[in-house]
């Protein structure tokens, strides 16, 4: 479960820094790279890679994190 949460941590951080240069806080980045490491999960395991070590799951969650940033951005505004 520690594992979950730094690398969700690390990838929501890294998806914040990446696409605008600033997180939405500590508790909304490791949602965002836990949910994005579900999200790049699936992306990855229907192109057939799977990752098995640290820098792996980052990147997925990474990635993952970075689809739901933008996502929510273009939906906030939307509205």
């Amino acid at each position: 479960m520690l594992h979950v949460i730094i690398v969700g941590l690390i990838a929501g951080w890294l998806a914040g820094k990446l696409l605008n240069g600033y997180g939405y806080g500590a508790l909304a980045d490791i949602a965002l790279g836990i949910v994005g490491g579900i999200v790049g999960g699936i992306i990855f395991h229907a192109f057939g890679l799977h990752p098995y070590h640290a820098i792996g799951s980052i990147t997925v969650s990474t990635i993952g994190a970075m689809l739901l940033v933008a996502a929510s951005r273009v939906i906030c505004d939307e509205f």
